[in-house]
This record gives C-alpha cells, structure tokens and sequence, in this order.
C-alpha cells in the first residue's frame, strides 16, 4: 500500500512538473551560402530568410526551435532565446553561423521513379494537409496511394475523391492494422521506389527527391531514411518528447552496410531504431516485395502496438541490402499532445521494440544464432532506453541564454527536461508484454485469412 501511494505521488509530481513545460516557437532558418570563419557570429542578416514552420505564427520574442537551412539544405538545429523587442532574424541568425561547418552536398543523380504511400484512419483533415504537401513534391515522376485502414466512414474517400481527383489515388483496406495498410500499398504501386509516410507529417518540396535519388546512385540499397523534425512545439508533451531526441537521428548522411558491420553499434541490425523511422522511409519496390513486405502482426492497430517499420529495415539488411540515412529528406511531424498521449506512446514503443524483435527471430531462426551473440549488450541497451533521463549539467542555462546547439529539442538526447519515472515504467512494461502482443497478433491474423510473414 505504502508503496502505490508513494508511486501515485511521485506521478502526480512528475505531471506537475510537465505541466510547467512552456511552448516554443518553430522556424526555419536559411542562410544564403556558406560564410567565411570570421563572418560566424555575426548579427548581418543579408540574404538571410526566417519564416516559421509549417502553418506557424510569424516569430516574436521567446524560446524558438530553428532548423537552419544553407542555401535551402537542413545543416542544423538550435534553441534561441529572443529578447523583448530585439530582431528575431538578428538574434537567431548569429547564432545559427556558431553552428559547426558541413561539406558541400554530393551533386544528386536523377530519382528514379516513386510511389508514396499515406495509410491513414479517419483524420481527413490532417490527411488533407499531408497530401497538400506531397503534391508539391519536385520529384519529376511520382505518384501518391493513400490506404484507408479499417474505415468506419466514407470521410476519408469523399475527400481524395472530392479534393484531389485523379492526383492521389485511393484504396481501402478493411482488416485494421499499420503493416496491413502499407503491404495494401505496396501491392497496389507502380513506382521503382516507394515511400512511407503518415498523415499527421508535412512533407518539405524536396523530400521526395532527397530520399529517392540514392536508390539511382547504389544499386545495392534496399531502404532509405530520412529527418523528422517537430511541425509544433506548443504542449508540453511536444517539448518534452523533442528534447529526448524526439524522431531527429542529426545531420550527418550514412550508409549501414551489413558486409560491413559499424563499430560503433555493437547490436546491428537490430537496434533498429537508430536507422530511423516509419513516418519517413522509403525501400526499393521489388526487394520489399521480395522479403514478403512488412509483418501484419506489427504495426499500431495491432496487438503488438508497433515495431512495423524495425521489422522492415532489419529483413532488407538480412537480404545484405544496404540502408541510407539521409537528413536531407525532411518531413515535420505532428507529435502527440497530451500526458496521455505519451503514456500511450511510451508503452508502445516498448512493446513494438520487442514485438518486432520476436518477429524476425519467428521468421527468420536463421538469425537466433547473431541475435543470441548480442544478448547482454541488448539488456544493456534495454536498460538505457528506459533509463530515467534528467537534464544533463548546463543544458538549462544554454537553453535560457540562447547558445546554438545547448539544450537543442531535436538534438539526440539533449535532455533540456527530466524524463518522468512512470514514462520509463511503461515502456519496460511494453517491452515485456511486446512478445505477448506480437503472438496474439499472429493468432488474431488467422481469425481474417491472413499470416505473419
């Protein structure tokens, strides 16, 4: 007894303290070009372009979350703090010139063709504002299929077929279930390269040719990721799953080679969520095809809770496919509100981590074996992940005093808020009911005339 109430209390502290989160601004930032070492720091703002992020207020005086672009191209992020009655486009742009350098972008060869793939469930209106934005793709040859998974209404077809006539094309899936509605969209595509997205993201012009085209440079790639920054930072459930990494894997491109095993992750592949995720990833058509596409009992709308797009990224790499991560290719994400929302989230990261885990070890044994080899770095790796995470020394006052790059939401791990105790309790609670979940799914397959993969 005293033990539950101890724990109710620490939850009703930790709520309040999340409560006291307070919003931040979002804005892109685009410099004209690259500047020289001395030009760094300075308040010159010529050429220099602020706007805010997607269906974003004009920039005033507070906390503001920057990406900042180079001649239009994502360099970096940081948090800025702009004074009452100061210039945002002044304050921001000198501190965008401390971030670090980068070298030119590799000149793109042309994309080959694409199919995106929206799966979606009765939010019209956030689909709408998803599809506005893969229309104006500057991709020369790309179509968009958008997957209504287990409708209860005909909203979601009344509007491609009312708004977008024949640019978007629809198709129904009546068996609910994430992975279900992305197979669906896979059969019904034509494209060489088809990509996944959802319908709470928004999509930059340029995505779609970013994460495509180095399907045309390696022929050995089977999937390619992509940034996924926050379209708002307005609650502080927003806020506080930004500052933990949120989606954002940084600005560096790379490439994950199975012939060639990265050093510096010692549990590839199956440390899946370091290559990026579902809501911006594409794979070349005929190898998803050919590993049987995505597991029908992973995703959200399952038992399993998610794990889907791990499940994914590690059959490609078995097949010794290669896997691109390219921070070029940008979609901004609707994160969830509320504490609940999180609570919901952080229990189903935890399962899907695990489902998606069984998954590969009941569809592919021959992989028990490097999978077993792994095990105690994994448990090591499980704990971090549930770890409870508080601010690191310093990112607080870099945070307030508006230093690039110090307490970045959207930096990995910056940690500008604690991580609350019941989060990191629900999802090793998830983790251990993700088998469970992943096996009923399988049964529950059965009852509709489908199998796992």
């Amino acid at each position: 007894m005293a033990g539950g109430r101890r724990a109710r209390q620490e939850t009703r502290r930790e709520i309040e303290q999340f409560l006291s989160i307070g919003p931040v601004q979002v804005a892109e930032l685009d410099l004209p070009g690259a500047r020289d070492a001395e030009d760094r720091g300075t308040a010159d703002t010529e050429g220099v372009e602020l706007r805010p992020g997607p269906g974003g207020a004009p920039i005033t005086s507070g906390s503001v979350f920057v990406l900042v672009r180079r001649a239009g191209r994502p360099v970096g992020t940081l948090l800025g703090q702009v004074p009452d009655g100061a210039d945002p486009v002044a304050v921001l742009a000198g501190l965008a010139r401390e971030l670090p350098p980068q070298a030119p972008p590799e000149p793109l060869p042309v994309p080959p063709s694409a199919s995106v793939v929206v799966a979606t469930r009765e939010r019209a209106g956030r689909l709408a504002r998803a599809l506005d934005s893969l229309l104006a793709q500057d991709h020369p040859d790309f179509e968009i299929v958008v997957v209504d998974n287990a409708p209860v209404t005909e909203e979601t077809r009344e509007l491609v077929e009312r708004k977008y006539g024949e640019r978007v094309r629809y198709v129904c899936e009546p068996v609910p279930g994430l992975a279900i509605a992305h197979n669906r969209g896979l059969a019904a595509v034509h494209g060489r390269v088809v990509a996944f997205t959802d319908d709470d993201v928004v999509a930059d012009p340029r995505w779609l040719t970013e994460l495509t085209a180095p399907f045309a440079a390696d022929p050995g790639l089977g999937c390619a990721t992509g940034l996924i920054l926050p379209a708002r930072l307005r609650t502080p459930a927003q806020v506080l799953l930004e500052s933990h990494g949120g989606f954002a894997k940084g600005f560096v491109p790379r490439t994950y080679d199975p012939a060639r095993p990265p050093a510096d992750e010692p549990l590839f592949p199956f440390t899946a969520g370091c290559f990026g995720s579902g809501a911006n990833m594409a794979f070349r058509t005929s190898v998803l095809r050919a590993v049987g596409g995505f597991d029908p009992a992973t995703g959200a709308g399952t038992r399993a809770r998610g794990g889907d797009d791990l499940y994914g990224f590690v059959r490609v790499l078995a097949e010794g496919r290669r896997l691109r991560y390219t921070p070029s290719a940008l979609v901004w994400h609707h994160h969830r509100e509320t504490w609940r929302d999180l609570e919901t989230q952080a229990y189903g990261y935890g399962a899907g981590l695990t489902a998606y885990l069984t998954a590969i070890l009941v569809n592919r044994p021959a992989l028990l074996p490097a999978f077993l080899a792994r095990v105690p770095g994994g448990l090591a790796h499980a704990r971090g992940l549930t770890a409870v995470r508080g601010p690191e020394a310093g990112d607080g006052a870099g945070a307030a005093g508006g230093g690039a790059g110090a307490g970045v939401p959207g930096g990995h791990d910056s940690r500008t808020h604690p991580w609350p105790r019941r989060l990191s309790r629900l999802q090793r609670r998830g983790m251990l009911y993700g088998p469970v979940g992943y096996l009923r799914a399988r049964r529950a397959l059965r009852t509709v005339g489908l199998e796992a993969r």
